[in-house]
């Protein structure tokens, strides 16, 4: 089924509100502060590994800005995907289920995609963009760390629509 252009475009609604990292050195948990600088670390941290003295005067003494527990679901991300393309936004939702992650990029102009071959061929349609190619997003999601999702997660989900917190690390 082919779909409008107007059904294809969407504001982003992502699931992640916390963006971590763990260090390599002592283990501990360190929120980064946008999505941006996330995924940079997350572009090289197999040649570059992330380590606490990389914030700003922050040690491998200091406490851990957050622990990993079942307060907020978590999910797990793949080494050195690379960045989304300046005026893409990459977003990330956790389906109701809690069972895995979807993943979609906007377009500067607004416009959704689902998969590869979108971008293929919006690429194709906007030589504005020959710079980029499909190799420059990546559809693979996050695994969700099942032992953090609340046992009720899917009654509270279809029952009221609470609000549940994820967080996104490495």
């Amino acid at each position: 089924m082919k779909h409008s252009k107007a059904t294809r475009m969407a504001a982003p609604r992502s699931s992640i509100d916390i963006w971590s990292v763990q260090c390599e050195d002592c283990l501990k948990w360190r929120i980064i502060p946008t999505q941006e600088e996330y995924e940079e670390i997350r572009r090289k941290i197999v040649e570059d590994p992330f380590v606490c003295s990389k914030k700003s005067n922050i040690s491998c003494n200091d406490p851990a800005d957050m622990e990993y527990d079942n307060s907020r679901v978590w999910v797990i991300d793949k080494p050195n995907l690379p960045k989304t393309p300046p005026g893409f936004h990459r977003d990330l939702v956790l389906r109701k289920d809690f069972s895995k992650l979807d993943c979609y990029y906007f377009a500067p102009n607004g416009r959704k995609f689902r998969a590869g071959t979108e971008v293929a061929s919006f690429l194709k349609e906007n030589p504005e963009y020959k710079d980029l190619s499909t190799s420059d997003f990546s559809f693979s999601v996050p695994k969700v760390m099942m032992n953090t999702v609340p046992v009720d997660a899917v009654k509270v989900e279809s029952s009221g629509g609470s609000k549940r917190k994820f967080s996104f690390v490495k």
